[in-house]
């Protein structure tokens, strides 16, 4: 079976994951996350320089791969469940995150010793990333 991929949509949607993360760890949450982190001034300012295009890059790259494998789970789901349109992107985006990406990120808490608050912040942004990229992948078909 043939499953179609819309690139335009793919693109776009790892666009807004970008987007988004610019946002959430920019202005929205951006001092929570660096304090949670027990980052400070000084250990940012020689990180800043160094590395950082690479670090958008693979996050760019890692954003495409989850739009595209999520456009193919989106596929399957609304073939299997009769589910179209803006609740099937957001439920594919939300049992996404809920089965993979919950899961696999606890491991922050649990064997790196990070708090909690670090974890709802970074869980919340692939659970609010993810939906909007469902969204817009199923609704630009």
């Amino acid at each position: 079976m043939e499953v179609p991929v819309n690139y335009l949509a793919v693109l776009a949607a790892a666009l807004s994951s970008m987007m988004l993360g610019f946002l959430w760890y920019g202005p929205v949450f951006g001092k929570q996350w660096k304090a949670l982190m027990g980052m400070t001034k000084e250990s940012t300012d020689p990180t800043k320089k160094t590395g950082m295009n690479k670090s958008y890059v693979l996050m760019a790259l890692g954003s495409l791969v989850m739009a595209y494998v999520l456009s193919y789970s989106l596929t399957f789901v609304s073939a299997y469940t009769q589910t179209t349109g803006i609740v099937a992107g957001a439920m594919v985006g939300f049992w996404t995150w809920l089965g993979f990406v919950a899961p696999v990120t606890l491991g922050v808490v649990l064997w790196e010793g990070k708090p909690w608050k670090l974890w709802f912040l970074n869980a919340g942004y692939y659970l609010v990333s993810l939906k909007i990229m469902g969204v817009i992948l199923t609704l630009w078909k």
